[in-house]
């Protein structure tokens, strides 16, 4: 006989189809079972689109089919009105008589809500209390008010970010670029600081995948009207870039560039800026001090180190220079070989 956790790693399955597609959406699936067997299967393609339950519930030639059926579904079912109707009133319409849920939904406009409605409905409801390692950003952001902060560089064996001259070190190979390509999709937000924006000149974007909302891109400068004109940022429209800048701005920007200006922008002060744009993630890629500002402000929850093969020298940048702080220990969540580079994860206790 197939257990209840059995028919939710379908879901978690199904669910892990949307990533880097939902944008501010969590990753959902669902799975439809009738008198042991499965009768239907589905998810959340992309965000703005139907939820997995209606996506699963739409594999059916009629309801009629849902009558008395269990349906497993990673996420509590949404109880509001948003871009689509809710859920949990779709799955009363079924006739199900039974819904088996992952987890809890941390936003406060479901937390609960959607589970009330079922029992309200008669529908026996079971609670796994298991996320299935998706939505950790989601999870994070809605418990903790504030996005999930990943620190991700590249580093060489004797731990430093680039040599000793002004202009960018190359360390990675193929094979971490296109892995680090990946992980940069994850993200809804991507930063660096002045020194790397202007030495580096990068795009920021995500050149292996297309996304229908990809990573705004976030620069922390003194003052955006000295800025370079010729920059990849503002030549590259296909995502937004905001400009944290310490002065107030004249300069006439493309479209998709906007200035916010502040007298500082602390680590607390972007991610409150994040929050309040609903932004969950973000991944700062650099430069040292700014890495060293995120450290030291205890924000940072994941870490990617690529290793490169290579030593670079005492003299040469090292990854986080700056204020010193508190020892922190970290778990090492998953190692990696990419050609010649290691890429190590690690994330705190959460």
């Amino acid at each position: 006989m197939i257990t209840d956790l059995e028919f939710m790693q379908l879901a978690w399955q199904q669910a892990r189809l949307g990533a880097n597609q939902t944008w501010t959406n969590p990753q959902v699936g669902a799975v439809l079972v009738q008198a042991g067997q499965v009768i239907a299967q589905g998810y959340h393609h992309r965000f703005g689109q139907a939820h997995a339950e209606v996506d699963t519930l739409a594999q059916l030639a009629n309801d009629q089919q849902a009558v008395g059926a269990t349906m497993y579904v990673t996420l509590e079912p949404c109880s509001h009105y948003g871009k689509t109707p809710p859920c949990a009133d779709r799955l009363v319409q079924a006739g199900l008589a039974r819904v088996v849920i992952g987890q809890h939904d941390p936003n406060p406009l479901v937390a609960g809500k959607g589970i009330a409605i079922l029992e309200k409905a008669g529908i026996a409801v079971t609670l796994l209390d298991d996320t299935g390692g998706i939505n950790r950003a989601y999870n994070f952001f809605y418990r903790h008010q504030r996005p999930y902060v990943t620190l991700k560089y590249a580093a060489s064996i004797d731990g430093k970010l680039n040599a000793n001259a002004p202009k960018r070190t190359r360390l990675s190979g193929h094979a971490a670029f296109l892995a680090s390509q990946a992980r940069r999709a994850e993200q809804q937000a991507i930063l660096v600081g002045e020194h790397t924006l202007v030495i580096d000149d990068p795009s920021l974007t995500v050149r292996t995948q297309a996304l229908a909302h990809p990573p705004v891109r976030i620069a922390l400068v003194r003052d955006a009207d000295a800025l370079p004109a010729e920059l990849r940022l503002w030549q590259d429209a296909s995502a937004s870039v905001w400009l944290l800048s310490n002065a107030a701005s004249t300069r006439a920007w493309p479209a998709h560039v906007q200035v916010f200006a502040a007298a500082e922008w602390t680590p607390q002060a972007v991610c409150a800026l994040m929050a309040k744009h609903g932004l969950q993630s973000l991944q700062v890629e650099g430069g040292s001090r700014i890495q060293a500002e995120f450290l030291v402000a205890g924000l940072v929850e994941q870490l990617l180190v690529d290793v490169a093969p290579i030593t670079l020298g005492g003299d040469a940048l090292p990854v986080a220079k700056g204020p010193a702080a508190a020892a922190v220990a970290w778990q090492l969540a998953a190692v990696e070989r990419l050609a010649d580079d290691v890429l190590l994860t690690y994330r705190r206790d959460e």
